[in-house]
């Protein structure tokens, strides 16, 4: 077996969370999803198509009504193409759908590094980011945002002096898991125009773009699509999972290049063959009826951010900054010593001393170190309540530490 495989590291998520699952007591913030569960009209589209009998395989890039409703749905929500050149339509020949984000996250990964290729990602970021450069063979560097007063902000030169002619891909996520850091729209122009010049794709994961609160003409957080042409070397990827209730349908989409989109075709071929027409089948609708559901995620999630934040603040110790997207606080503990607390072994520890499950930070970089990721997206508000209440309980009784 591959040495790169075997030495990949672990989820420090999914360890954290082995150690709370199945067990009742346990108020559980550790994975990014909703604990709501998929609108009954979506689960009723993939019930209409199985009883149709569409269980049979698909077109590699998906169904083309599905590809065209994405298409026109991302043209909607990013109408101004180009940076000066005259504004574009998104159009299907642009649209592949995936079976999941992670997996178009690792098509687009496989489609653009080969062995070798240095590879510069921003983070703290979601681990399967990093990991799948590696997987690739790339070399990966990392340019870490900047945590001041429990907000991370980005120092954009060192991005950009990060980003040579050597470098083969950019990988950024913004609305950033696990710190809700969003990319201004002049950043991302900086960023468009510096690869440019250096010939470097850029891969952006904008799966949470529509879980943005602050204001927006479009109902969504900027993004590099609002100031790309068609053929920039970028890559964007979509998922189903957040905005309309899906983690567990796996569903996904990339915004690429016409020129890449065949290619793609057929590196989907070779990894799932399709995604399954049942799910997209439900995809289809989720998209016809977004109105119907995104608008109310995004509202009730900011009610639990706005809910939990006060609520970690005023926990002696904590420093947490308001998330301008995405469905996470990140926040961080205070340090003994003088040095950041192992995030791993604090969050191991409120497992089975709070029955609290949250995410520790250095899952995500080393520089986050000291940090906890608690997962806001709760039907009942009183959970996220209750779940500072044992967080403080356990504080006070270990000394803050």
């Amino acid at each position: 077996m591959r040495h790169t495989i075997l030495n990949l590291e672990e989820s420090k998520i999914r360890e954290v969370a082995n150690a709370g699952i199945g067990r009742s007591d346990v108020l559980a913030f550790w994975f990014g999803e909703s604990d709501e569960v998929t609108p009954d009209f979506i689960r009723q589209a993939a019930i209409d198509s199985l009883n149709r009998g569409e269980t049979f395989y698909a077109h590699n890039l998906g169904l083309p009504e599905l590809r065209q409703a994405i298409a026109l749905e991302m043209s909607r929500k990013h109408p101004a193409h180009g940076g000066g050149h005259a504004a574009q339509p998104i159009g299907m020949d642009r649209i592949a759908v995936t079976a999941g984000g992670v997996n178009a996250l690792m098509l687009a990964v496989q489609a653009l590094v080969d062995a070798g290729d240095e590879v510069v990602a921003v983070t703290p970021v979601w681990p399967n980011l990093t990991a799948q450069a590696q997987i690739m063979g790339g070399t990966l560097r990392t340019v870490a945002l900047v945590p001041k007063d429990g907000a991370w902000t980005l120092d954009l030169q060192a991005l950009l002096d990060a980003i040579t002619p050597r470098t083969k891909l950019l990988i950024v996520n913004a609305p950033n898991n696990p710190t809700g850091w969003t990319l201004t729209s002049e950043e991302q122009a900086a960023i468009l125009a510096h690869c440019r010049s250096t010939g470097t794709w850029i891969l952006a994961d904008e799966v949470y773009e529509n879980l943005y609160f602050e204001a927006s003409p479009t109902g969504c957080a900027p993004s590099l699509l609002d100031r790309a042409s068609p053929e920039d070397r970028l890559v964007v990827v979509h998922s189903f999972s957040k905005s309309y209730l899906m983690t567990g349908w796996r569903l996904g989409w990339v915004v690429m290049p016409p020129s890449m989109t065949a290619a793609m075709g057929k590196l989907i071929e070779f990894n799932t063959s399709c995604a399954s027409v049942f799910v997209q089948r439900a995809g289809l609708v989720a998209l016809e009826r977004a109105s119907e559901v995104t608008p109310r995620v995004v509202a009730h999630l900011k009610a639990c951010r706005d809910a939990l934040l006060p609520a970690l603040r005023d926990v002696p110790g904590i420093s947490v900054a308001t998330p301008r997207g995405g469905m996470y606080a990140f926040f961080q503990l205070p340090a003994v010593d003088g040095a950041p607390q192992d995030a791993l072994v604090v969050a191991k520890q409120l497992v089975v001393e709070a029955g609290l499950g949250l995410a520790p930070g250095n899952a995500f970089a080393p520089e986050a170190q000291g940090w906890l990721r608690w997962c806001f997206a709760s039907k009942d508000m009183a959970r996220l309540h209750q779940g500072v209440a044992r967080l403080r309980t356990w504080m006070e009784r270990n000394g803050g530490r």
